[in-house]
C-alpha cells in the first residue's frame, strides 16, 4: 500500500465556486422536484406539510449534504476511493453508491428522451383528445405481459440514443469545461423557462382553486407519523445525498472552499424550486378541475402520469396550449439533463480512479456500455415496466439503505464524524457542532431505519404495483442483489496508480496534499465570517 500521492495529472477542479453551485443545484433540481414534490405535499397535509418538510431539511437534508461535501472535499476522490481511504474494508460502500447511480442513470435517460419528444409533440398536440391512451398504447406501445421485450419503439430508441450521445460528450469534455459550462447555460435557462410556465399557469382560470387545494393546511396531518416520513423521504431523494453525487462533485472543489455556505445555498435553492414547481403544477391542475367541473383531488396525480397524461390534457384545454406545453416539457428535459450528468459522473469518476485511465477513455467506454443497456431495456415495449420497478427499488430501497449504511459505517463503527466536523470548520465560515452530529448520527439513523423497514415489509408482503413476482424479482430484488455483489467484486480489483489509501482515524493519511496544507493553516476571518461563526456555533 503506497502513501505516495497519485502521479500524473492532478484532479480536475471547477473553475469557481459559482460554477460548482450551478452544477450542484442542477443535480438536485431534477424531475422529482417538478412531478413528485407537489403531490407529496398535497397528499400529506397541504400547507401544513411545509413544517415537517422544513424540519427534515434542517435536521437531515442539510446535515447529510454537509457530510457528502466534506467526504469528497477532504479525500478528493470518487465514492469508492473516498471510502477506501477512510478504511480499506469500507470500499464496497462507495461501490454500492456507484451501482445505485448506474441503474438510476439507465432509466433516467429514457424519461429525458420522452420529455424531449413531448416538447416537440406539444406544438401540434400529437397526443390528440385522449392523452392517456396515446401515451401508453401509441407512444410507449406498452406491453405489461412481457418481462423483457425485443420489440423496439423506433422514436424512443432514437431519442434515447441522442440523450446518451449528449451525456457522453459532456462527460468526456471534462468537469469544468463539460459539466460546468453546460450548467452555466442550462440552470439559468431552466429558471427562466419554468418561471414563464408558472406565470402562464397562474393566469389560467381556476388557478386559485388549485393553489387552495395545495396550500390549505390540514393541521391534523402533523400527528401522522407517515407525513413526517414522507417529508424526510422527499428531502433524501430531492437533494441527491448519500449515493455519490454530491460527494463526487465536491471532490472537484478548490482546497479553500466554504463548504457550509455552499451547501446551504444548494439546499435552499433546491427547496425554492420545489415550492415554485408546486405552485405551477397545482395552478394548472386547478384549471383542469374547473374545466371538468370536478374537485382537484380527482385530477391531482404525480410522477409519469402527471407529466405525460395530466399535463397534455391540460394543454388541450388551454388557449396557448402548444406554447405552454413546449416550455413545460423543455423544462423537464433540461432539469433531467442536469441531473443525468451528475449521475453519470459518479460512475465515470469511480472507474477513472480505480483503473487510472484518462477521462475521455472512461467516459466513452462506460457511457457506451450503459447506453446499450439503456436502449435494450427502455426503448422496447416492456420499457415502462422495467423503469417503474427499477425506480421503486433503487430509490425506496437502494438510496435509503446506503444512506443508513454510510452513517453506521462512518460513525457507529469507525467514529470519524468528529474528524469530519473539524474539516468542515477548518475551511468554512459557518461552523457545525453538536447539533450537526446529532442530526447525522441520531435523527437520520432513526428516520432512515424506520423508513427502510416499513418499505421492505410492504414490498415483501405483496409484489409491487401489481406486477408478477418474476418481474419484481428481475428488475427489483435482482437489481439490488446485483449492485451488492458487484460492489464487493469491484472492491477486490487492485487500484491502479499510486493512490494514498487508508490510515488511522484522525490522521491526514490519504488526504490530498493541498487540502492538508489548508487544514494546517489558520483561517483568517473577516467581520462577516465572525458573524457567521457566532450564528453557527450551536449547529
Amino acid at each position: 500500500m503506497s502513501a505516495t500521492p497519485q502521479q500524473g495529472q492532478r484532479r480536475e477542479v471547477f473553475s469557481s465556486r459559482w460554477v460548482f453551485l450551478l452544477a450542484a443545484i442542477g443535480s438536485a433540481v431534477g424531475l422529482g422536484n417538478i412531478w413528485r414534490f407537489p403531490y407529496i405535499a398535497y397528499d400529506n397535509g397541504g400547507g401544513a406539510f411545509l413544517i415537517p418538510y422544513l424540519v427534515a431539511l434542517l435536521t437531515a437534508g442539510i446535515p447529510l449534504l454537509f457530510l457528502d461535501y466534506t467526504l469528497g472535499h477532504r479525500y478528493r476522490g470518487s465514492a469508492p476511493l473516498v471510502f477506501r481511504r477512510i478504511k480499506s474494508w469500507a470500499e464496497p460502500v462507495g461501490w454500492i453508491q456507484v451501482g445505485i447511480s448506474f441503474f438510476i442513470t439507465l432509466y433516467y435517460a429514457a424519461i429525458i428522451g420522452w420529455s424531449g419528444l413531448y416538447a416537440v409533440k406539444s406544438l401540434n398536440k400529437a397526443w390528440g383528445a385522449d392523452p392517456d391512451t396515446y401515451f401508453f398504447s401509441d407512444f410507449l406501445q406498452f406491453d405489461d405481459t412481457a418481462s423483457f421485450s425485443t420489440n423496439f419503439v423506433p422514436q424512443i430508441a432514437l431519442a434515447l440514443a441522442l440523450v446518451w450521445i449528449a451525456a457522453i460528450v459532456v462527460l468526456a469534455i471534462g468537469v469544468d469545461k463539460g459539466i460546468g459550462r453546460v450548467a452555466k447555460v442550462f440552470i439559468p435557462l431552466l429558471a427562466v423557462l419554468f418561471v414563464i410556465v408558472v406565470i402562464q399557469a397562474l393566469l389560467l382560470p381556476g388557478a386559485a382553486t388549485g393553489l387552495d387545494a395545495l396550500f390549505t393546511p390540514d393541521w391534523g396531518a402533523l400527528a401522522d407519523a407517515g407525513v413526517w416520513v414522507a417529508a424526510y423521504g422527499q428531502i433524501f431523494f430531492s437533494l441527491s445525498v448519500s449515493f455519490g453525487i454530491m460527494l463526487t462533485y465536491s471532490s472537484y472543489l478548490r482546497p479553500r472552499t466554504n463548504l457550509t455556505g455552499t451547501g446551504l445555498t444548494t439546499a435552499f435553492a433546491n427547496s425554492s424550486f420545489e415550492v415554485l414547481a408546486g405552485i405551477g403544477v397545482f395552478a394548472a391542475l386547478g384549471f383542469m378541475a374547473v374545466q371538468q367541473a370536478v374537485p382537484v383531488d380527482e385530477v391531482a396525480t404525480s410522477g409519469i402520469g402527471l407529466a405525460f397524461v395530466a399535463f397534455p390534457a391540460i394543454i388541450n384545454e388551454m388557449a396557448f396550449g402548444p406554447i405552454f406545453g413546449f416550455l413545460f416539457f423543455s423544462s423537464l428535459t433540461i432539469a433531467g439533463f442536469t441531473s443525468l450528468f451528475s449521475l453519470l459522473e459518479v460512475v465515470v469518476s469511480a472507474f477513472k480512479d480505480k483503473l487510472n485511465l484518462p477521462r475521455k477513455t472512461v467516459a466513452v467506454a462506460i457511457g457506451t456500455v450503459m447506453a446499450l443497456l439503456s436502449l435494450a431495456l427502455f426503448s422496447t415495449t416492456s420499457g415502462l415496466l422495467a423503469l417503474d420497478i427499477m425506480d421503486k427499488f433503487t430509490n425506496n430501497v437502494g438510496i435509503v439503505a446506503i444512506a443508513l449504511i454510510s452513517v453506521i459505517v462512518l460513525d457507529w463503527i469507525l467514529r470519524r464524524i468528529d474528524e469530519f466536523s473539524s474539516h468542515i470548520n477548518a475551511v468554512s465560515s459557518f461552523k457545525v457542532g453538536t447539533l450537526w452530529r446529532i442530526s447525522v448520527i441520531n435523527v437520520t439513523t432513526l428516520v432512515l431505519g424506520f423508513t427502510l423497514i416499513q418499505e421492505l415489509i410492504t414490498l415483501i408482503q405483496e409484489p409491487y404495483g401489481g406486477y408478477t413476482a418474476a418481474q419484481v424479482a428481475l428488475y427489483g430484488w435482482g437489481v439490488i442483489g446485483l449492485i451488492v455483489v458487484a460492489a464487493f467484486a469491484l472492491s477486490l480489483v487492485p487500484w491502479r496508480g499510486n493512490h494514498p489509501l487508508d490510515g488511522p482515524p484522525g490522521s491526514d493519511f490519504g488526504v490530498d496534499p493541498e487540502i492538508r496544507r489548508v487544514l494546517h493553516q489558520p483561517r483568517k476571518y473577516n467581520g462577516s465570517d465572525k458573524q457567521h461563526n457566532e450564528k453557527g456555533a450551536a449547529l
